[in-house]
């Protein structure tokens, strides 16, 4: 019997985990949509079903992924809910612009809690899951600064260095019981927390991609049609 597929994605609140939501909707998955703010997240769940005369099943957890607690438990009742979980989405982040001389330790452990401590929680939590399944898929939203780092990215290039190496151990850990994993390293992304650091005047749109060009490569990761990348970090650099 095939069951219907179960994604949990934080940051689904907006930006590309908002995109990511909508099209594993449309593609007819059950999703738990995890981010700080209920609002949002209601906000995520009425544009999908605005989209979709057939839409499937959604679990709103509001949730602080900064707070491993609260990591653990969106994991939990996503799990509870459905029984299963097939994809876990780790969209959440925060990109502080600090210089060196600028950064404290209150700004590095809240950087590394959000985009490292948070995916390593929610993946450690899925992982027993996975493993009695026999099958699980990880994508880890990373960014081009864990290769260029942009000047005043100092923290948050190395917190997204970090989640791809989450990544290689979970490919590495994980392949004898059928878990797929993957970073997506992306440039700069029309989202919500793009504009808060830099204007249009700085960085034109041109010169972006959109949300839901980024949420493809996600949503593609997810769906099986980039697995020879599989273990990888996947570039997209440029706008599309």
């Amino acid at each position: 019997m095939e069951h219907t597929k179960v994604a949990l994605v934080t940051g689904a609140g907006s930006g590309i985990g908002r995109c990511v939501a909508e099209q594993l909707a449309h593609a007819g998955w059950r999703l738990a949509l995890v981010g700080r703010r209920e609002a949002t997240l209601e906000a995520t769940a009425a544009v999908i079903g605005e989209r979709s005369a057939d839409a499937p099943e959604l679990l709103i957890t509001p949730a602080d992924v900064a707070d491993a607690a609260q990591a653990r438990s969106a994991v939990e009742i996503a799990h509870t809910q459905w029984g299963r979980l097939d994809a876990l989405v780790n969209c959440a982040g925060v990109a502080p612009l600090a210089s060196i001389d600028e950064t404290d330790e209150d700004l590095l452990y809240q950087t590394f809690a959000v985009n490292t401590f948070g995916p390593a929680v929610t993946i450690a939590r899925a992982w027993p899951i996975f493993r009695e399944q026999g099958s699980g898929c990880i994508v880890n939203v990373s960014s081009l600064a864990s290769v260029d780092p942009f000047p005043g990215f100092f923290v948050y290039a190395a917190s997204k260095s970090a989640v791809e190496s989450l990544t290689r151990s979970a490919v590495r850990e994980g392949a004898e019981f059928g878990v797929r994993a993957f970073s997506v390293a992306f440039g700069a992304v029309e989202t919500p927390m793009l504009r808060a650091l830099f204007s249009p005047r700085e960085l034109p749109a041109s010169k972006t991609m959109t949300a839901a060009a980024a949420a493809h490569v996600v949503t593609d990761c997810v769906l099986g049609r980039r697995d020879d990348e599989n273990g990888s970090v996947i570039v997209v650099s440029g706008p599309a």
